[in-house]
């Protein structure tokens, strides 16, 4: 592992190389939580767990700031878990491999982690600078943000005191965000039939790879493939042409993330094993013309495997392929209140083969206006009932409402300009924030988000721009001051 903390700031660098080796995938925060406990103890600071497992740390005020309203730092402490297919890497047990590579941060086959660990890492390093000054300082650490927000739904409400929050949880330094789109993840399930394999078949695991991914909010305006959908127009087509069956099919992972990967096991009438691996080369070639410009990086191949012990039947079959092909996946509408941002989206996330004769399909649709986030939800509900799929939508999250007139985001962008002698860029973002999940807790706070630039993220190809991360220390640092 290379030093980060040779970097500067040297107090975020060093935190943020210490939290890199916690591990802490959403839903498991145990390590994480521990890690802040110790931290807080070692350092004499207030600290408090509420019972979903969120940490909030206090620091008192620097002299002279006693009567100022306190300031809450917010970041969330689990991280998005996703690796190359060929690596080697226990999330549960082994530390990220972070290395640095020219201007920026990486790791070695894996997510980073950078989301949020920098912001925590930032948080982390206001409570131990005896230098700075400041209001009263509330970090909070929220848990599993990245696969359901439970922690921001579940925050005590006894957790926070502060009139200001600065989530540490944006992408792209000199942006300041002000509000963020709500989501809600659908969910099909198709039950199907175990019957024997054909006889005289010619069997094959086709995969795909070399896609970029992202971030299924951040992302989604990019054109990125997607391997689901790839995957499911090559099996109907053959499934049309040749008379292919399907044993197995599974594609990506988490619901905010644009799928990278995919695998099939399929077979064809031994008489069309030929017709088959050609139409997998035409394909796949086509596909790679599409995405010449987003993912030069596409492949395609079908290799020869071992008869499997049984496939699906033929009418669940077609029933899933077409509704994964149908359904509508990437952008849906470009808002008008905010030029060039995503209002509405949908995102088709992954496709597994459940024990007990079961295959689930998950989306997941955002919108910066609640009605049509509902609505994009109800058009994926509609494809899949269509195809005789239970279906089923989570709980969702509320989106953040702008505040252009809050004094919090004037202090924010006068501190950048006094900084770096330009204006910041103030805008909402199409991801996903728990700022909203806060307001309804809180209704009194105002908030903005910022950070460092990221790239890459809830992908291996995450990576942190380096000189960045000064910028928003400096920030950061200044903003606690004026306000």
């Amino acid at each position: 592992m290379s030093n980060l903390s040779n970097l500067s700031p040297a107090p975020v660098w060093e935190i943020f190389e210490e939290i890199t080796r916690v591990p802490r995938p959403s839903k498991h925060e145990e390590k994480i939580i521990a890690y802040l406990v110790e931290f807080a103890q070692r350092h004499n600071l207030e600290y408090k767990v509420d019972a979903a497992g969120n940490v909030v740390i206090r620091k008192p005020a620097t002299a002279g700031y006693e009567e100022h309203p306190a300031v809450v730092l917010q970041s969330h402490s689990d991280m998005v878990c996703e690796k190359n297919a060929d690596k080697q890497h226990d999330f549960m047990t082994d530390p990220i491999e972070a290395y640095i590579d020219g201007e920026w941060v990486k790791a070695n086959g894996t997510t980073l982690g950078a989301d949020c660990g920098i912001g925590m890492a930032a948080a982390l390093a206001v409570l131990v600078d005896s230098s700075l000054r400041h209001p009263a300082i509330e970090a909070l650490f929220t848990v599993d943000e990245e696969t359901g927000l439970t922690g921001a739904f579940n925050l005590a409400p006894d957790m926070l005191t502060g009139k200001y929050l600065l989530n540490l949880d944006s992408e792209d330094e000199g942006e300041l965000f002000i509000s963020c789109a709500g989501g809600i993840d659908t969910l099909a399930t198709f039950a199907y039939k175990a019957e024997k394999v054909p006889a005289e078949y010619a069997w094959f695991r086709v995969d795909i790879g070399g896609l970029k991914g992202g971030h299924s909010g951040d992302n989604i305006p990019d054109g990125l493939g997607n391997s689901n959908k790839i995957m499911a127009r090559l099996l109907q087509m053959a499934a049309e042409r040749y008379g292919l069956r399907i044993s197995d099919f599974n594609g990506g992972n988490l619901r905010n993330a644009i799928p990278r990967e995919a695998f099939a096991v399929v077979g064809v009438p031994e008489k069309k094993r030929g017709a088959f691996q050609r139409l997998v080369r035409s394909f796949a070639a086509d596909v790679a013309g599409e995405l010449q410009y987003t993912d030069a990086g596409f492949w395609m191949k079908a290799a020869a495997c071992d008869k499997p012990a049984r496939v699906i039947d033929l009418d669940t079959q077609y029933r899933l392929l077409t509704a994964i092909v149908s359904v509508a996946n990437g952008v849906l509408a470009m808002s008008f209140a905010m030029k060039g941002l995503v209002e509405t989206s949908t995102n088709l996330a992954s496709v597994k083969f459940l024990p007990k004769n079961k295959i689930q399909v998950v989306t997941s649709q955002r919108s910066s206006v609640e009605s049509a986030k509902r609505y994009a939800a109800r058009t994926v509900e509609g494809t899949f009932a269509l195809a005789g799929a239970k279906v089923v939508h989570s709980d969702g999250y509320p989106g953040w409402a702008p505040n252009p007139k809050s004094h919090l985001l004037d202090v924010a962008a006068d501190t950048y300009r006094q900084l770096f002698d330009k204006e910041p860029i103030v805008r909402a973002i199409h991801a996903g924030l728990e700022c909203g999940l806060f307001l309804e807790k809180y209704p009194h706070l105002e908030m903005i988000s910022f950070g460092p630039t990221l790239r890459g993220v809830h992908s291996p190809d995450e990576r942190l721009e380096i000189a960045t991360v000064d910028k928003f220390w400096r920030h950061l640092v200044l903003l606690l001051e004026s306000l």
